[in-house]
């Protein structure tokens, strides 16, 4: 595996009760890279960003993340080097938002007796910050917004300094003001050459962030389409994607689409 390849899937199917989540899906990520995945509900999209979260394993086929084969490394540790952001994420609510994002540094969800140093605290204040929600810190996570628990997320994802990051439906749920500022700072990160290897997962085009680099297209648990962002996004493939004929258009480097009436 190249130094410079993050991810690498190779024909990769997981089957549960019988039905394929995804499958026979290849893919390859590198250190540079940033990807959106996009699909309607029940593509797959969620299961592939779980796999490559070391969160499980594939039926059958290969995964390779950070160099490191899943079913032949220890997924506890190769996790420690993923930051992951998902309301899938069991977060304590009662934890005070600088404790949800300092506590990642442990890889643990709620403080116990593990010690945190100033340059711990000084950290997760500036990841807070940067996601526009540093006056919170020391709200209780139970008592946020979805706009702000996704902010937070993200923070908590960056706290390990990762060397991959993946963000499942960063903006669901958002009004639109709390949205457009999510993709402006998600665009910034993206912007960023320290930034780590990108994956994000959505249903919509028009929450792509600016800078991403690459895409990924899914239906029904195979891919439709991938490769670079603009030859990926396509009204013909999104057709495909969704099922229906769309109409594509581009307005300061963000996508919109529509229904062909």
């Amino acid at each position: 595996m190249s130094d410079d390849l993050v991810i690498a899937v190779e024909n990769a199917t997981v089957t549960r009760n019988r039905s394929d989540l995804i499958r026979s899906v290849s893919w390859q990520v590198e250190l540079d890279e940033r990807w959106v995945i996009l699909g309607p509900n029940g593509a797959g999209k969620t299961t592939l960003l779980n796999l490559v979260g070391a969160r499980m394993h594939p039926t059958r086929g290969s995964v390779s993340v950070l160099g490191e084969r899943l079913g032949r490394t220890n997924m506890a540790e190769l996790k420690t080097r993923i930051g992951f952001s998902s309301n899938g994420l069991a977060l304590p609510p009662e934890e005070t938002a600088r404790d949800v994002v300092l506590t990642a540094s442990w890889g643990v969800v709620g403080r116990f007796r593990e010690r945190y140093d100033t340059m711990d605290d000084g950290r997760a204040t500036a990841l807070l910050d940067q996601f526009g929600v540093a006056a919170l810190a020391d709200r209780f996570y139970g008592t946020l917004s979805e706009g702000e628990r996704k902010r937070v997320q993200i923070a908590r994802a960056l706290m390990s300094d990762p060397e991959l990051l993946l963000l499942d439906e960063p903006t669901a749920g958002l009004d639109l003001g709390a949205r457009e500022d999510l993709v402006r700072r998600l665009a910034g990160l993206a912007a960023d050459p320290d930034a780590p290897a990108l994956v994000l997962v959505t249903h919509h085009v028009e929450e792509i962030p600016p800078g991403f680099t690459h895409a990924m297209l899914m239906r029904e648990g195979g891919v439709v389409a991938q490769g670079l962002l603009r030859d990926t996004i396509t009204a013909d493939n999104l057709s495909k994607t969704f099922g229906m004929p769309l109409r594509l258009s581009t307005i300061d480097d963000r996508f919109h689409a529509q229904a062909v009436r």
